[in-house]
């Protein structure tokens, strides 16, 4: 989808982005860190992996999963840590290239993931009705653990996979104001930039352990063990 200008900038005002409808049939995640070259990545390609390893080709095509930085390095390779990790997990690292977020990755996303609740804030304040669709990574792995799957769409009864993903994200915002995380910090994922590579493999742990309850209440498909 390409967002629009509003067309009711005045003069010397900049247009706007409007959100329009997203396209039904496909569903985009954003993951979203400071840096976009360490966590959102490891979050973005252990997502990948479990999608790919999961659903058929044709339905893990329809979930796109992206990511970018706040301040993000424009361009620039994963942290070198952050790509081992990846690949200890058997994700794929290649061909990676930082961005900075801008206000089209935030209107297009279906869902937004991010590390911290400063980055959650930053989206939601940039706009784009992104406050209903937007938690930290953790915060959302917390809330739709409590949501009962059979409440929601099943791909297996011949749901769209994209269908059962848009009421997982609205069941989530509905219990965000019920259901609190013990500590602010608990919903959080620590910035490993600069750290030896054990912290990073920490950091990997912790984002493996929060996606993998993520991609099965969206897919409706556990992980095989």
């Amino acid at each position: 989808m390409t967002p629009t200008a509003s067309l009711h900038a005045g003069p010397g005002i900049a247009p706007y982005l409007s959100v329009g409808p997203r396209p039904l049939d496909h569903f985009r995640i954003l993951f979203v860190c400071t840096g976009n070259i360490c966590r959102s990545p490891i979050a973005e390609r252990l997502t990948r992996r479990e999608l790919d390893t999961r659903l058929s080709p044709r339905v893990a095509g329809r979930i796109l999963v992206e990511s970018a930085g706040t301040w993000g390095h424009e361009g620039a390779p994963m942290e070198e840590h952050a790509a081992t990790v990846l690949d200890e997990y058997g994700a794929d690292s290649g061909g990676f290239t930082g961005r900075e977020l801008l206000d089209e990755h935030v209107v297009e996303a279906d869902l937004v993931l991010t590390a911290t609740l400063d980055h959650r804030a930053q989206v939601i304040s940039m706009g784009h009705e992104a406050g209903l669709r937007t938690f930290t990574l953790k915060e959302f792995t917390r809330l739709v653990r409590t949501i009962d799957p059979s409440t929601l769409p099943d791909p297996r009864r011949g749901a769209d996979v994209t269908e059962r993903a848009r009421a997982l994200v609205r069941a989530a915002a509905a219990l965000r104001g019920w259901l609190l995380a013990a500590t602010p910090e608990s919903d959080e994922l620590v910035d490993p930039y600069g750290a030896p590579i054990g912290m990073f493999r920490n950091c990997g742990e912790e984002i493996f352990h929060a996606v993998d309850p993520v991609v099965t209440a969206l897919t409706g498909v556990p992980a095989r063990r």
